[in-house]
C-alpha cells in the first residue's frame, strides 16, 4: 500500500480506551520480514559469517509463509474497514539492511506488531524505547503516517534511545535445571506440546518498554511491569504524561511481555482477565469494583505453527547463534495471546476465529463477536490487538475509577 496512505483521510489523533467507537486505525503487515540477526558486540561482523547468517535468515522466513500472514492481516484490515473504519498500513523500509551503534551491529524483523512500541493515548503518540536491538528503528515504518496525522495535530514523544552496551535481559534462572514450573507453565506446555517459555527480566540502567505493556482507560493506565517493561519506564511514561493521568503497576500478574493477553477492557466496568494468571488475590485494586469475566480455555497452538517452529524457526535459531547472533528465532507467543482482541465499539470485538470457547463466552455477555482467521500469530508474536493501533476513537478524556 505504499503512497495508499497520502490519499486517504486523516482525521485528528484521539483514542482514549480500548473500546470506544473505532473510527480510525493502522493494521500492521507482514512485508519484508526477515529473522533478526543481532551482532551485540562493538566491530564489524565477519564477511563470511554475515553472508551465512544471511542466507539462514531467509531460509527461515520463506515467501509462502509470508504470503499467508499478509493475507490474513489484509483480510484483517477489510473486515474493520466494513465498520466504517478508515484503515491505514505501515510504509516498510528494507528490513535486511543492518544499522549500527557504536556498541552493536543488527538489522530488524518487520512491522506486523504495530501497537507494540507506539502508545495512543489521548491526542499523544508515544514510541517506546524496545530492549531488543533489533526494534531501535521498527517505529519508523509508521511515520509517513503520523506526518500525515501531523496536520490536524497531536503530541508527539519518542523514548530516549537506549544505548544496550550491557546485559538488559536478565534471566529468571541462570541454570533452567533450578526452574519449579508454576500452573501457568504446565497450562503452557500441555498447549503447546511440551514448548516452556524462557523467562527474563530487563535491567533497570535505562528506560526499556514496550508500549503493548499498557492497556489505557481514560485517565488510567495500567502498566505491567514485565520482561518487556521497567520500573524506570514506568516513572518516565508517568513523568511525560503529566498528572492529568496515573500510571499504575502491576508485577504480579504475569512474568513475561505484554499485557493484552491478560487484561483485556470491554467498556467501562467490565474487564476480562486472563484467570491463568490473573485471580482474586493478586487482581490490580484498580478492577476491584469493576465485573470480571475469568477465562483462559484457549484454543491450542495450531499444529501447523508447532511444525513450523520444530522444522524451520528453532534449527535455524540455533545455527545463527553458533555463528554468533541473537536472533527472534526461537521466540513464540504463548498460546494466550488466542484471547488478543480488538473493539470496534463497546459491543462488537474482532475475535481470532479459532477461538471458539472465547466466541461463546463473549457473546454470552451480549457481545457481537466478528470472526477472522489470524494463521500465524504465535510465530509472528502478536494476535489481533497486537496487530493493530487505533488513532482514532469516538472518545473523550474521563475518569472510570474515581
Amino acid at each position: 500500500m505504499k503512497g495508499k496512505n497520502k490519499e486517504m483521510k486523516f482525521g485528528k489523533i484521539n483514542s482514549h480506551n480500548e473500546w470506544d467507537k473505532l473510527k480510525e486505525i493502522i493494521v500492521g503487515t507482514g512485508k519484508n520480514t526477515v529473522a533478526t540477526l543481532s551482532w551485540m558486540k562493538p566491530g564489524k561482523i565477519p564477511d563470511k559469517i554475515l553472508e551465512e547468517a544471511l542466507k539462514l535468515s531467509r531460509e527461515a522466513t520463506p515467501k509462502w509463509f509470508y504470503d499467508e500472514v499478509e493475507e490474513d492481516l489484509d483480510n484483517l484490515a477489510n473486515t474493520i474497514a466494513k465498520f466504517g473504519v478508515t484503515v491505514h498500513r505501515p510504509e516498510v523500509f528494507d528490513l535486511e539492511e543492518f544499522f549500527k551503534t557504536p556498541f552493536w551491529t543488527t538489522n530488524s524483523n518487520n512491522s506486523y506488531n504495530v501497537r507494540d512500541l507506539n502508545l495512543v493515548v489521548g491526542d499523544y503518540v508515544i514510541e517506546s524505547p524496545s530492549y531488543l536491538a533489533s526494534r531501535y528503528y521498527e517505529t519508523t515504518s509508521l511515520y509517513p503516517i503520523w506526518y500525515n496525522y501531523f496536520e490536524e495535530g497531536f503530541k508527539w514523544i519518542a523514548g530516549p534511545k537506549p544505548m544496550l552496551n550491557y546485559e538488559a535481559k536478565l534471566p529468571y534462572y541462570r541454570d533452567e535445571a533450578d526452574r519449579v514450573l508454576t500452573d501457568e507453565d504446565l497450562a503452557h506446555q500441555k498447549l503447546t506440546n511440551g514448548r516452556i517459555e524462557k523467562l527474563h527480566k530487563l535491567s533497570e540502567n535505562e528506560i526499556l518498554f514496550e508500549a503493548a505493556n499498557t492497556v489505557r482507560m481514560g485517565k488510567d493506565l495500567l502498566y505491567l511491569i514485565s520482561s518487556s517493561g521497567n520500573v524506570k519506564a514506568a516513572k518516565w511514561l508517568q513523568s511525560v504524561l503529566g498528572s492529568e493521568y496515573r500510571v499504575h503497576t502491576t508485577s504480579e500478574i504475569y512474568r513475561s511481555s505484554h499485557i493484552d493477553s491478560t487484561v483485556l477492557c470491554l467498556r467501562p466496568g467490565l474487564v476480562l482477565l486472563n484467570s491463568t494468571r490473573v485471580n482474586e488475590k493478586n487482581c490490580p485494586a484498580l478492577f476491584d469494583k469493576w465485573d470480571k469475566i475469568y477465562f483462559s480455555d484457549v484454543a491450542p497452538t495450531s499444529e501447523a505453527e508447532l511444525n513450523f517452529q520444530k522444522e524451520v524457526r528453532d534449527p535455524i535459531g540455533y545455527k545463527l547463534e553458533a555463528l554468533g547472533f541473537q536472533t527472534n528465532l526461537h521466540d513464540m507467543s504463548s498460546p494466550w495471546v488466542g484471547m488478543n482482541f480488538l473493539s470496534i465499539d463497546p459491543q462488537t470485538v474482532v475475535v481470532d476465529e479459532r477461538q471458539t470457547n472465547l466466541i461463546k463466552l463473549l457473546e454470552s455477555h451480549k457481545i457481537q463477536v466478528v470472526p477472522v482467521r489470524m494463521r500465524h500469530i504465535y510465530t509472528q508474536g502478536g494476535g489481533i490487538h497486537c496487530a493493530t493501533l487505533d488513532t482514532v476513537r469516538e472518545s473523550k478524556l474521563e475518569s472510570y475509577f474515581d
